[in-house]
């Protein structure tokens, strides 16, 4: 089960942008979701491929599954040591490391280490809005804040204030 949290009990706006960091935002989380994605479900894998320090690892391991991202099952049928492997919650968060590879592809690296394709074509990211089909626009979108007292401002006493 994945660990919910009231938006309105994170620092700064609610929001579900800061609810997210604050579970999955680290360095070592999104590192090891990556790994467990591209099939290193041990212990002994996942530290090798992050570079993690061990007891952060165990650390963030540990916070993963307690927050419904990751579950402990065995390797195979019959085993008796266990690996890590992504729940419903976890499995949605591929899209988001395809969006920061491909992020990172431009802005954070000299030169791209690894591909992803499809088919026999390099990957390219798009969105499309399932409801319609349409290419998402940043000039189609509109933000609405749903929580009284806040409006894309921020907080609407403080907002008026300043």
């Amino acid at each position: 089960m994945v660990v919910r949290r009231d938006p309105q009990t994170v620092a700064g706006r609610p929001c579900a942008v800061a609810a997210s960091v604050q579970l999955i935002g680290d360095r070592w989380s999104m590192l090891v979701i990556r790994e467990v994605i591209f099939g290193n479900h041990q212990f002994s894998q996942i530290a090798r491929n992050t570079g993690a320090p061990r007891d952060r690892l165990t650390a963030r391991l540990r916070d993963l599954v307690e927050a419904g991202v990751l579950e402990r099952r065995p390797v195979s049928e019959g085993a008796r040591h266990e690996g890590y492997y992504l729940t419903e919650a976890g499995e949605d968060l591929r899209p988001v490391l395809r969006a920061l590879l491909a992020w990172g592809d431009k802005w954070a690296v000299t030169t791209p280490p690894m591909r992803l394709a499809h088919h026999d074509h390099p990957l390219e990211l798009e969105s499309h809005c399932s409801a319609c089909g349409e290419k998402v626009d940043d000039a189609d979108l509109a933000e609405e804040m749903l929580v009284p007292g806040w409006d894309m401002r921020g907080r609407l006493d403080l907002v008026a204030e300043a």
